[in-house]
């Protein structure tokens, strides 16, 4: 399955079957009510166990208007809460989806999968092949949940509102947890210009997870000299694990990406994205932790890069920024003559403010501004990814050219 020789990117390690549910103020205060819920219970990290601590969860992370991925202890659990709202059947992983915007453009990627059912064939388009570890079909559904700006829920003892519009993935998923590693990774990697790492987040087993990293540095191996290695974190289930990874593979990455809640998971405060000074240390310190030839943080108002090999990546922030912003305002199906549209439309004259100041103040630093968008309905499911996925178009080796 792993196509011609002209496909280049390989992306991985894992893809998912998301449930995107519709979200709908009405059903989540009926559900919120019938379950007795009050505002005092609203903690977002309390373990979820049933369709009720699922709910308290979503409703924490609403009221606070911040992003999440949380383990669900099973995939029950999801399919009963879905049940309530209409939902739409699609594809998702930051490899998946990055390969989806890719395609898009017009270029062709192979997939590292670990699962595989009929809705994955029915899915990808032809221009992403894939290889893969499954040994039968399996479908261990990720609940998606994207609510607006000014969400209103009423509970019992008072509503809450969200701040701002914002997405969440909960999960329980056996064969990402085991990340198994196909065979023919090494044979799709020995052609590789591009090479995208994701999904070690889900992991739980630290022993296994170690035997993982060790598997992929062997593949790693059949990578060619001057391929690109980007790694894009995530939301780790259990935090220590993403020492580790880091440990093991950051001396053979070359961008290492993250977005804004994952920075300030990091740093262990929140910060406002908008204040220079705040930035800059933040930046700063995120740098110091993680010493990534280019380490790039991809937020609502701007994307900036730092490190040493920085500046060459402003072509691909550029790029990645306009592709996230038309999946913002156009949702799926969007076509390179779209994104170009979206090159056109103006800037956000604060997150424009903010990178040169960002600029000025850390030296070899680049930063992209994000554009002016007021949609009513926009789409907050795998901006990440699809930053990563106009990130990575950046660098597509097509007939031997870059883009």
């Amino acid at each position: 399955m792993i196509g011609d020789v002209g496909e280049r990117l390989v992306l991985g390690l894992g893809g998912t079957v998301d449930f995107e549910l519709r979200w709908d103020s009405v059903v989540v205060g009926r559900l919120a009510r019938e379950h007795r819920i009050r505002r005092n219970e609203l903690i977002a990290t309390a373990p979820i166990v049933d369709e009720r601590s699922l709910l308290v969860a979503v409703l924490a992370f609403v009221a606070a208007g911040t992003g999440a991925e949380r383990f669900v202890e099973s995939s029950a659990v999801i399919e009963s809460f879905a049940a309530h709202f209409d939902v739409a059947v699609t594809l998702g992983g930051t490899g998946v989806r990055a390969g989806l915007v890719l395609d898009s453009l017009g270029i062709p990627s192979v997939q590292h999968l670990v699962s595989v059912d009929d809705n994955v064939r029915r899915l990808l388009p032809e221009r992403v092949t894939y290889v893969s570890s499954a040994e039968r079909d399996t479908l261990d559904p990720h609940l998606i949940v994207q609510y607006p700006v000014g969400a209103h829920v009423q509970l019992a003892d008072g509503d809450i509102v969200s701040p701002s519009a914002n997405r969440l993935i909960f999960a329980n998923d056996p064969p990402n947890r085991e990340m198994r590693l196909a065979d023919d990774l090494p044979e799709a990697l020995a052609g590789a210009s591009v090479f995208l790492v994701s999904g070690f987040n889900t992991m739980q087993d630290h022993s296994l997870l170690e035997r993982r990293l060790d598997e992929l540095l062997g593949a790693l191996a059949s990578l060619p000299d001057d391929a690109l290695v980007y790694y894009e974190d995530a939301g780790f289930y259990t935090r220590a694990f993403s020492h580790t990874v880091r440990e093991r593979l950051l001396p053979r990455i070359d961008v290492y990406g993250m977005n804004e809640d994952e920075l300030q998971e990091y740093l262990g405060r929140s910060i406002d994205l908008l204040d220079p000074t705040g930035v800059i240390d933040a930046l700063a310190v995120i740098a110091r932790l993680i010493p990534a030839p280019a380490l790039v943080v991809h937020t609502r108002h701007w994307a900036i890069a730092v490190g040493a090999d920085a500046v060459r990546h402003r072509a691909a922030l550029e790029s990645a920024v306009r592709v996230a912003a038309t999946r913002y305002r156009l949702g799926d199906g969007f076509s390179e003559a779209d994104a170009e549209e979206t090159a056109t439309m103006a800037r956000s004259r604060r997150g424009t403010e903010l990178v040169a100041a960002v600029e000025r103040g850390l030296p070899g630093t680049v930063g992209v501004a994000a554009f002016a968008l007021d949609i009513a309905e926009p789409t907050t499911i795998g901006l990440g990814d699809t930053f990563v996925g106009g990130f990575l178009a950046a660098h597509a080796d097509v007939d031997g050219e870059t883009r």
